[in-house]
């Protein structure tokens, strides 16, 4: 990883140019590049997405015990260059498809001319704006319940939202924990009905309603937070051992509108083969729309993206 930083050292023109260097992304550049098609992986931050920001990970096959996020995310790195890809710290600013005329822009002005594409970009939860959220996000802050809820056993926990997710992951996460205080901001959660009545009928579940999150609290893990009631204004501080965000996520697709077809929450159509509307553009990872958003699932469409490309570039020849 030595290179990663340095952005002067890449060609001006790629057989296929993978944005993101998370799951998807890596191994999307382990697949192209194993087809012996030129790789470029850029990374606005760090390899791994939010893998890399993950204390640990227990459900990835093949690792056969628990492994640090930023561990894995660095195989999946190393294991895309040993194949051949090159992963460069490099910030987008443009994304231009125009026929066969198609190329990315860097911050730094350089142009990079490409035969097929794979976004990859991932995504971003949406936060509270609470203070002090963004110092525990990976330490007490979560935002998968089938991917941290282990960690959490026969402990107390809050949930934040008011949808069909934050109330079935609530429903989900008392097979694990000792109790589970859902908090929503509004007088009526947005969950279907059926759901709603199996959460309250479930005894680990307390609701509070009108309620908000203003502060998380803690060492070098969250231990509490101040709820306000959003009525009243009264605050108090309820001691807990973790948090789960389930307000949302915010695909990372600006540079894409206008270009390819995006739902009405900004993710990116594409069909089984993750080819989108337009022919040399793939998705793979959060970034798509779909159901389950996992590691193994990003690293599927990563592969499945690759092969897709590399038939498109062959088919150009």
């Amino acid at each position: 990883m030595d290179k990663f930083y340095n952005i002067d050292d890449i060609n001006n023109e790629y057989d296929v140019v993978i944005l993101g260097a998370g799951p998807a992304g890596c191994t999307a550049g382990l697949y192209t590049a194993r087809d012996e098609l030129s790789t470029l992986i850029l990374e606005s931050k760090f390899p791994g997405g939010h893998l890399a920001i993950t204390d640990c990970i227990e459900n990835y096959p093949g690792t056969g015990e628990a492994i640090s996020g930023a561990d894995l995310a660095m195989k999946f790195a190393t294991q895309a260059i040993g194949a051949g890809a090159s992963i460069r710290n490099g910030n987008i600013v443009k994304v231009h498809v125009d026929g066969d005329d198609r190329s990315v822009t860097l911050d730094n002005g350089k142009v990079i001319k490409f035969k097929a594409i794979i976004i990859a970009t991932g995504t971003k939860p949406k936060l509270l704006g609470a203070e002090n959220e963004e110092d525990f996000i990976g330490k007490g802050i979560s935002f998968c319940a089938t991917c941290d809820a282990n960690f959490y056993k026969n402990k107390d926990i809050v949930v934040v939202g008011g949808g069909n997710s934050a109330v079935e992951e609530s429903i989900y996460l008392t097979k694990f924990v000792n109790s589970v205080t859902l908090v929503h901001r509004r007088d009526e959660f947005r969950a279907t009905n059926s759901i709603i009545t199996k959460a309250k009928a479930n005894p680990k579940i307390k609701m509070l309603l009108s309620s908000a999150i203003t502060k998380f609290s803690g060492d070098k893990k969250v231990s509490s937070v101040t709820i306000k009631d959003l009525k009243t204004n009264e605050e108090r501080e309820l001691p807990i051992d973790g948090v789960f965000l389930f307000v949302g996520w915010i695909p990372n697709t600006t540079l894409l509108e206008g270009i390819i077809d995006l739902d009405q929450d900004k993710f990116v159509v594409a069909n089984k083969s993750t080819k989108t509307d337009v022919d040399g553009i793939y998705v793979a990872g959060d970034v798509r729309k779909k159901e389950l958003r996992q590691v193994v699932t990003a690293a599927s469409d990563g592969a499945v993206a690759a092969k897709f490309a590399e038939h498109y570039i062959s088919s150009l020849k």
